[in-house]
């Protein structure tokens, strides 16, 4: 059962949403506001590039400022940007990667050393949910971070859910082994 507050923020939202389907380019705006920085986040952790993330995160809205009018509102509307923004960073990856060699006689520049103002822990499994290869990671972060069911994540991904399954135990047992080399907790 959803509370009187959430209830007027879901409205709130529809409004929003209906204003930028009629061309309010502030509606649409302040859903971008709303909604930037956890599709960001998203985007981040599939694609594991900040630089790829940032586009992918402008991508997916971008591709939602477009199919606006096609938007049913069966769904929340942040459900709606979280599915733009899985075909956005799985697209990406599909895509070949350019690379850029270094010039003979260019230096490498030094590495800035950086300090962490978060545990080391969180760091160490940020650094270990990043390793995971892709198919693993995936799914981890739609159905153990952002809380898909294992049949929306495999809807987005396009596998079988049997395969979602699968992937998230690997990703697990593949987590467990790099976070606690010794043995289980």
């Amino acid at each position: 059962m959803i509370s009187a507050a959430q209830s007027d923020r879901i409205d709130w939202e529809a409004a929003l949403v209906q204003r930028a389907r009629n061309g309010d380019m502030r509606a649409f705006e302040r859903l971008y506001r709303e909604h930037i920085g956890r599709i960001y986040g998203l985007c981040l952790r599939l694609t594991r590039d900040p630089a790829a993330a940032e586009d992918c995160a402008q991508e997916t809205f971008i591709n939602a400022w477009r199919g606006l009018k096609n938007f049913e509102t069966r769904s929340a509307f942040g459900t709606w940007l979280h599915r733009i923004a899985v075909n956005v960073a799985l697209a990406r990856r599909r895509r070949p990667a350019w690379t850029v060699e270094p010039l003979p006689d260019a230096e490498e520049p030094e590495e800035p050393e950086w300090t962490l103002d978060t545990p080391v822990e969180v760091s160490e499994i940020e650094a270990a949910v990043g390793a995971l290869p892709d198919g693993a990671r995936d799914v981890l972060v739609l159905c153990g971070i952002y809380g898909y069911s294992h049949g929306e994540a495999s809807e987005m991904l396009g596998v079988a859910e049997g395969t979602c399954k699968a992937q998230l135990h690997r990703a697990r047992a593949l987590l467990r082994r790099k976070l606690y080399p010794e043995g289980s907790p």
